[in-house]
């Protein structure tokens, strides 16, 4: 990345002077701010804005004092309290912060006030500010948007000849088409493959909901490419796309993963039916409500069942499985379901395969590092796509710093899993020689 010069006047650094290293960078990238020239003890604002695509805005700030030699020296890890920061959504609906257009950076501006202020950034005069992008597209990663055999995808592949090992990227029963995780991943030399399932075209113009044979579509689009190494393919879903995963995991005769990630899923689900995902939304007598009106679906699922028609055999899984969980989950119970597919995979023999990941006071939508944290929020139903304030649960705090430890580690266990050296018998005509 190159380096993006400070927005802040001449007069407005003799005052002080900002600066922020690395000021171009990946959005999952720590970066310093740093304030000098500032008198002694001096009472500092630092303040973060954000202006998205769909017109909402974001900001944050936080109080320092200058030491001794008129220095602030902060790391800023972005859009979360790591460092004693107030995140705030300043429109009067909660929604997700959500990167559409991957090809182009957030742009962020890091401004310094003077004294402690809480409000009425826009009227004040920063004493300096610092323009700041942040990439989920590294140098060099390629989007490509895919349509063939009635596909809704968009694969991105890292800079480089490759091949390199593959990844299908699936979020939750919001729909739609999310690319910022895959570019993110593809960033750190993983193509991978955002998949849309629920409001794709062939859903769309049918009115028909996708079944299995869709995701080994899309798996043998993302084997079959001439810079994807086909036997070593990975599948990560996030809510609604983690019962898909482990579904397919399981049971696909075509789909031979070398590793699975689920974030805020569940294996409970009829392993039968077609349309399983609207089974759960359906038993709204178990629907809960908080003080605020928000719905609650975790109870949809539990108790966890004893029949085993009703969940998915993970004893039968042969592949490597990552679990992450919110034990404040309030969408689906995550906890639950990973306590009872620990003991399953006990008694088949294959816990070995099984790591679980589960972090204190943190809800629901676990997403790349830095991305806000949103306790509650609008959500359309899967089955009337009905507009519900759906309550995600976790706290600020500890949500955020289970985000950026489970994104480093989800790095890892797909590196391990990717780039072990063992082969898994798929035979393909690009295996070979995988970066």
């Amino acid at each position: 990345f190159d380096t993006v010069k400070p927005t802040c006047s001449t007069s407005q650094l003799t005052s002080s002077l900002l600066s922020v290293h690395p000021s171009r960078g990946l959005m999952d990238e720590k970066f310093i701010i740093l304030v000098q020239k500032a008198l002694p003890g001096f009472q500092l604002t630092i303040h973060a804005s954000y202006h998205c695509e769909d017109g909402n805005s974001w900001e944050a700030f936080a109080h320092y004092t200058a030491d001794a030699g008129g220095t602030v020296n902060s790391t800023f890890t972005g859009y979360q309290s790591g460092w004693d920061i107030l995140w705030e959504l300043i429109i009067s609906s909660p929604f997700r912060l959500r990167k559409k257009n991957v090809q182009t950076p957030m742009e962020v501006t890091i401004s310094v006030y003077q004294g402690h202020q809480t409000e009425g950034f826009v009227d004040q005069v920063p004493l300096a500010s610092v323009l700041v992008e942040r990439w989920y597209m590294a140098p060099g990663v390629h989007r490509i948007p895919i349509t063939e055999e009635g596909l809704t995808a968009t694969l991105f592949l890292p800079a480089g000849p490759g091949p390199f090992p593959g990844l299908l990227d699936l979020w939750g029963g919001a729909g739609q088409l999310v690319e910022y995780r895959a570019a993110l991943l593809a960033s750190h030399g993983i193509a991978s493959l955002a998949l849309d399932y629920l409001t794709s075209k062939v859903t769309v113009e049918t009115g028909k909901t996708v079944d299995n044979q869709y995701f080994e579509t899309a798996y043998r689009v993302l084997q079959k490419h001439p810079q994807v190494c086909g036997s070593r393919i990975a599948m990560l879903g996030l809510s609604l796309g983690a019962s898909f995963t482990l579904k397919m995991a399981v049971y696909s005769q075509v789909m031979k993963l070398r590793c699975a990630v689920c974030i805020g899923g569940s294996h409970v689900q009829p392993v039968d039916g077609s349309n399983m995902f609207f089974w759960p939304i359906r038993n709204t007598e178990k629907t809960r409500f908080s003080e605020q009106n928000e719905t609650i679906f975790r109870d949809l699922l539990l108790p966890i069942p004893t029949d085993p028609s009703l969940k998915v055999d993970v004893g039968q899984l042969q592949c490597a499985l990552l679990l992450v969980v919110g034990e404040d989950d309030q969408n689906w119970p995550a906890a639950e379901s990973a306590k009872d597919m620990k003991e399953m995979m006990e008694r088949a023999g294959n816990s070995h395969l099984l790591t679980i990941l589960s972090y204190p006071k943190t809800g629901h939508r676990i997403e790349p590092p830095y991305t806000p944290h949103v306790r509650a929020g609008i959500f359309r139903t899967v089955d009337t796509r009905q507009k519900v304030m759906a309550l995600w649960g976790g706290q600020t705090v500890e949500h955020s710093h289970a985000q950026e430890d489970a994104w480093k580690k989800i790095l890892v266990f797909l590196r391990e899993n990717l780039y072990d050296g063992t082969d898994t018998g798929v035979t393909t005509s690009n295996q070979d020689d995988c970066a």
